[in-house]
């Protein structure tokens, strides 16, 4: 939807749903009046080029006199998006208890022989029995090897004693999402996962710790890299520690190596230190926090190790 860039809302007239559905050239028109000579924005990232002659064709048909000018902008909206105002928190922290809910509920009967993909059916599950819209986002849920990949689906292949599991799950409600990862293991922890589990604990922690308003998103980044990286994980943590959240799973601010982004107040983020090593697996460990008062609070509070019996 496009909107004045002079700090004035639309006027209240609003094209009706039946328009819409039409399409944009049956109302832009109407949405637009009065507005000659003003500053229209549109976000370029998210108009597609068809959406965009549709536009301009709209304001060359109106009136000289009448027609606004077209401006594209990068990341308006979302920069507005990425600070959340006190009823936004509420409804991401709805959708985080939800998830922290379910979570807890499937890791405590989760054991071997269940398949990933009946892993990711029972969290959907419980989201829809319990309020929820549903996932925000297929679900994760990756069995030893498997783990090594941050981005894997759920497959038919049954879960084995002795091996770590990554979940990666969220959850929509009320239009509004949450993410959460834990890595269960089924059976009791050998050494080498304890020592890669605890190093990406560390890291977490370091980061949830330090993190302040006015870093950069590689600032922040970088605070839980280098717990890794003199793990001797540097290369095994290829992504980026977090990302914002809210009507989207991944939205404004990004916390990675490469982001100049500032950390504000009002914003909520992942934290999700990672460690994926091909051939043995992965682990991650991701919460979501929110900026206030200078500091990171965490929002999600679902257990962190947990072991299922084999």
């Amino acid at each position: 939807m496009a909107f004045r860039s002079v700090g004035i809302c639309l006027k209240p007239a609003q094209p009706q749903l039946a328009d819409v559905v039409r399409g944009l050239e049956k109302w832009l028109a109407g949405l637009l009046e009065g507005m000659g000579g003003k500053r229209i924005a549109f976000e370029a990232a998210h108009a597609s080029y068809q959406t965009f002659r549709t536009m301009r064709k709209v304001v060359q048909d109106m009136p000289e006199a009448q027609r606004p000018k077209l401006v594209a902008t990068t990341n308006l909206v979302e920069g507005l998006r990425a600070i959340k105002e006190p009823e936004e928190l509420d409804a991401i922290q709805a959708a985080i208890d939800l998830g922290d809910a379910a979570f807890e509920d499937v890791a405590k009967r989760i054991e071997p022989g269940w398949t990933e993909k009946r892993v990711a059916w029972e969290i959907e599950k419980y989201f829809r029995e319990h309020g929820g819209d549903g996932p925000s986002f297929p679900s994760i849920v990756a069995g030893g090897p498997w783990g090594a990949m941050p981005h894997a689906y759920p497959r038919d292949r049954a879960l084995e004693g002795g091996e770590a599991v990554v979940i990666d799950m969220g959850v929509q409600m009320n239009g509004y999402v949450s993410d959460l990862t834990r890595t269960v293991y089924l059976g009791k922890p050998d050494d080498e996962f304890k020592r890669v589990y605890d190093t990406v604990l560390a890291a977490q922690q370091t980061a949830m710790e330090l993190i302040e308003t006015g870093m950069t998103g590689e600032q922040a980044h970088m605070l839980a890299h280098k717990v890794i990286e003199e793990a001797g994980h540097g290369d095994d943590f290829g992504h980026g520690l977090g990302h914002g959240i809210g009507l989207q799973v991944h939205e404004a601010p990004h916390v990675a190596k490469t982001s100049k982004e500032v950390l504000a107040d009002g914003m909520v983020f992942s934290i999700e230190p990672g460690i994926y090593v091909t051939g043995w697996g992965g682990v991650r460990i991701e919460d979501l926090v929110v900026l206030e008062d200078g500091r990171a609070r965490v929002l999600s509070h679902a257990p962190k190790l947990t072991t299922a019996a084999t």
